[in-house]
């Protein structure tokens, strides 16, 4: 098996790359990164069968190329970054549609069996005291310039699926944590300010609730819907793991030897979402997969210690995150 993987060098792309490695060693990758500034070619740095190609969905002959190679494409190529949308929405146009038609088109010419990863996001945020969750049947109610480029690009994915018969799945998942994560994502930003001896800073009134996953948890669930999900079908990915992000500080704080109120307030972003929250019994009940990471503490201080051991990995990138923060008020 030959799996292409966009955006491998990010985030989510990263782990799932080493989770494929890992428990497939049958399998050869091949990653396509433009190795933007959230992309790191380290993450995937020395591991066997797995061959780097810097450039972008973007550029559509090459994924025609790269595509024709291939027996499955797992599409994480994606600018996910709130705050940055906000700031320039243009690359998350270019890179969310445009990158996800090109794999969609390469797709459709080669025959090639497609898993396309979004977010919850795309179905805006729910009231703190709302009992429901989202499910596949929530209708799409995008907040920012990056969620609705994530709801454009699911669209585009039903829209082949239907027209043109590709063989396709979509994942929805919630709030990932774990290693690799880009220092300008919440949970490594309050871990490497709290390392460099910076207060960390808290939007709004901080009861904002995400619901959070290990992307460790992430990504053995993509290889579930891969191998068992109903082609068409879209499945959402959580682990029960609403959290506050006053209470996530705070976690934060009391882990890492600081007083759980020692950060400071400032004002919330615009269009910041309430609560977001899923419902993965669709995904269970048809694939059978489970959580492993079930104990958030545990995960958080798996990953803190990640950091504290790995900070030849997110230094390069701190001084330059932080400067870009300072210069938008952040």
């Amino acid at each position: 098996m030959h799996v292409l993987v966009t955006g491998g060098a990010g985030f989510i792309g990263a782990n799932f790359v080493h989770t494929t490695v890992e428990d497939y060693p049958d399998a050869t990758v091949t990653v396509i990164d433009k190795i933007g500034y959230a992309g790191n070619p380290k993450s995937i740095e020395g591991l066997d069968r797995v061959k780097l190609v810097v450039g972008s969905t973007e550029d559509r002959d090459l994924m025609d190329a790269l595509v024709g190679e291939a027996d499955l494409v797992v599409n994480f190529a994606a600018e996910s970054h709130n705050d940055n949308s906000l700031v320039d929405p243009s690359p998350f146009i270019y890179s969310n549609l445009v990158g996800t038609f090109n794999t969609l088109e390469a797709c459709r010419k080669h025959h090639v069996r497609l898993h396309h990863i979004s977010t919850d996001e795309v179905y805006g945020d729910l009231d703190l005291d709302d009992p429901r969750k989202f499910t596949p049947e929530s209708p799409y109610w995008p907040s920012s310039p990056y969620s609705a480029s994530k709801a454009g690009s699911d669209m585009l994915v039903r829209a082949w699926v239907r027209s043109f018969e590709i063989e396709a799945t979509i994942s929805n998942c919630s709030n990932n944590y774990g290693p690799y994560q880009h220092v300008e994502k919440f949970i490594p930003r309050m871990i490497t300010n709290r390392m460099d001896g910076v207060r960390p800073r808290l939007y709004g009134d901080g009861l904002n609730v995400r619901d959070w996953i290990h992307v460790l948890d992430h990504n053995t669930a993509v290889w579930a819907i891969i191998e068992k999900g109903r082609l068409g079908e879209t499945y959402l990915i959580g682990a029960n793991g609403e959290k506050n992000n006053l209470e996530i500080v705070r976690a934060l704080n009391r882990m890492m030897g600081f007083d759980e109120d020692d950060f400071d307030w400032v004002k919330d972003r615009p269009g910041h979402d309430r609560r977001y929250a899923i419902d993965p019994t669709k995904l269970m009940e048809e694939t059978g997969w489970v959580p492993k990471f079930t104990d958030l503490d545990k995960g958080l201080k798996d990953t803190i210690e990640w950091y504290q051991a790995n900070e030849a990995w997110w230094r390069p990138a701190k001084e330059e995150t932080e400067k870009k923060y300072a210069a938008q008020g952040h």
